[in-house]
């Protein structure tokens, strides 16, 4: 989803910045790409890029939790039981500034409870909007070549979009967020 809102940024002549997870895709010349591996090295490359982004898109599905004592060998099987313990990685949403020039917009990956999940969110998380799907349904989200997508903003508004390919979903999403990008602009001033 990340790569297809990055194309249709650049497809309406926008700078794109698109920091990227490990991933096999390819993304247009006309994008720039900044490779990450860990969520502290996304982490890192967000608080960087937001202070001087006009909108910012959250979309990766960064991991929530890390090994507390990572091994820099492989760890060998063993016939004994084993457990890991994990600790919380810094959430990069919540953990932005003020960005007062900035829209910025979450995504939320759900499996139960989609609206008041997606809202609490927005709230907590102090978007200007969140994109939720749900990702229990196999067929779309994660590891789908389509989505369904359900918007809200801060203003109580909720939109849908319907089962299509994350190209066009996206495009319609880029429409949507700078609408409401200039919308909040006029609003402020």
């Amino acid at each position: 989803m990340g790569f297809a809102l990055a194309q249709a940024f650049a497809e309406t002549n926008n700078d794109v910045l698109l920091i990227a997870g490990p991933v096999a895709l390819d993304s247009p010349a006309t994008i720039k790409r900044e490779n990450v591996e860990t969520a502290a090295e996304m982490y890192d490359a967000v608080m960087r890029a937001a202070p001087d982004a006009d909108v910012l898109v959250m979309c990766a599905a960064v991991a929530d939790y890390r090994p507390r004592n990572p091994s820099t060998a492989k760890v060998k099987k063993s016939v004994k039981a084993s457990s890991l313990e994990v600790i919380p990685t810094r959430d990069i949403l919540k953990a932005l500034p003020q960005l007062p020039n900035c829209f910025v917009v979450g995504f939320a990956a759900e499996t139960n409870d989609l609206e008041r999940n997606a809202r609490e969110k927005l709230r907590d998380k102090n978007c200007d909007m969140i994109v939720a799907n749900d990702v229990s349904a196999r067929e779309i989200g994660m590891e789908s070549d389509e989505n369904r997508v359900t918007i809200f903003t801060r203003d109580g508004a909720r939109e849908e979009i319907s089962r299509a390919s994350k190209q066009i979903i996206a495009r319609q999403l880029v429409k949507i967020i700078l609408r409401a990008r200039e919308k909040s602009l006029t609003t402020n001033s």
